[in-house]
């Protein structure tokens, strides 16, 4: 069911309906089929970046759409209740062009950004470690200036495109200070010594690959240092508040194609002569499923309009990553219960929605990580109305 949405031009409405058919048209067809086969859809990520659907959150000098990040995120969301592992690839590329957007040179952007946002480069992000997960401070791969060029050895983990990325965010330790011993360099995926391994068997998003990186002497040139050396932890940490954000659209969109899915199996399915969306009890359930789904996509958005405001929005983007993803576990879940015994079977697409949405309670921070951060908050002077 199409989404009533109120957004602040016709060209922001232009763009949802182009998600939405993109998604209805050319992603849902496919994505049984892809994830069957742990088929990542690269040519995919090219095509919705000459529909200018890849950059929209930065500016249009670059080759940006130049949109709010509330329009950005709805189109996240459209194209998520089509198929959520384009949708996430499209989240986690524009989570890899920020480092640059944001704290690259003038002349960075303009030699990396526009092939970023027009969709020829996909990007990744090479923070987490096996030990360094949720404690994104404490990673060990290294970064040792040798002449005009940084050498990089360690092992990241958890890698969204991994191994089929055009280029790797890599934040590595420059120096052993606690607080500025961290860096990020801008790597090519054909740099010599950037190894990445065999992809993660996964419950879901089974096209989105996930690898580890292994560096072993690789040597990265010192112009492709982003932001002052030291800087890395500043910019990983402010880069995952509109990552969190990203992965509650995603979320959103899954429960909402659940949520529909649900319903139009209630209607037409009947038990003891009548439909089964008659019965109370499944009726309060499609309706708790709906008011979670629409309460989710306020939260989000209200948290992606501080951002556009130039407002503090790190605790909010928290709480709608909490809320979201949270909330699209039960949708999903009970979606596959609505369908009954079908739900169980991959003839319906709710069993691979309630796979999908998953991982998203897990990444971009655990959700006992968002807690933390939102107690934290509270419990500070910032904390305070």
């Amino acid at each position: 069911m199409p989404v009533d949405r109120e957004l602040p031009t016709e060209e922001a409405r232009a763009l949802i309906e182009l998600a939405r058919e993109l998604a209805t048209d050319e992603l849902a067809p496919h994505a049984a089929e892809f994830e069957e086969r742990a088929e990542c859809p690269r040519e995919v990520f090219r095509t919705i970046g000459r529909a200018g659907l890849l950059g929209l959150a930065y500016p249009e000098e670059y080759g940006g759409g130049g949109q709010p990040y509330e329009v950005y995120l709805q189109v996240l969301e459209e194209l998520a209740a089509g198929w959520a592992a384009v949708a996430l690839g499209v989240s986690v590329h524009t989570l890899s062009c920020y480092p640059v957007a944001s704290f690259g040179t003038d002349e960075q952007r303009k030699r990396w950004l526009p092939d970023m946002l027009g969709g020829e480069l996909l990007g990744a992000y090479c923070l987490s470690e096996a030990n360094a997960g949720s404690d994104a401070g404490s990673l060990q791969a290294r970064a040792r200036r040798d002449g005009d060029s940084y050498v990089l050895d360690g092992v990241k983990a958890w890698v969204t495109h991994g191994g089929v990325a055009d280029y790797y965010d890599v934040f590595a330790r420059t120096s052993d200070d606690a607080k500025r011993g961290i860096s990020m360099l801008l790597a090519d995926a054909s740099t010599p010594g950037l190894i990445p391994q065999t992809p993660e068997k996964k419950m879901g998003l089974r096209s989105s690959p996930t690898a580890q990186i292994v560096l072993e002497g690789a040597r990265v040139d010192a112009d492709r240092l982003i932001g002052a050396e030291g800087e890395g932890l500043r910019i990983a940490l402010s880069a995952l508040d509109g990552g969190r954000l990203g992965i509650s659209a995603v979320a959103v969109g899954v429960a909402q194609a659940a949520l529909d899915a649900a319903s139009s199996y209630a209607k037409e399915r009947k038990q003891f002569g009548q439909r089964i969306a008659d019965f109370q009890g499944v009726s309060f359930m499609l309706a708790d499923m709906a008011t979670g789904v629409e309460a989710a996509r306020s939260l989000y958005l209200s948290a992606a309009r501080r951002r556009d405001a130039g407002k503090p929005y790190g605790p909010q983007a928290s709480m709608a990553k909490l809320f979201a993803t949270d909330t699209a576990m039960r949708v999903t879940t009970d979606a596959v219960q609505v369908l009954g015994g079908y739900g169980y079977t991959s003839d319906f697409p709710v069993e691979r929605y309630m796979r999908e949405v998953k991982v998203m309670q897990i990444f971009e921070g655990t959700n006992q990580i968002q807690r933390m951060v939102i107690g934290r908050h509270l419990t500070s002077d910032q904390g305070k109305r």
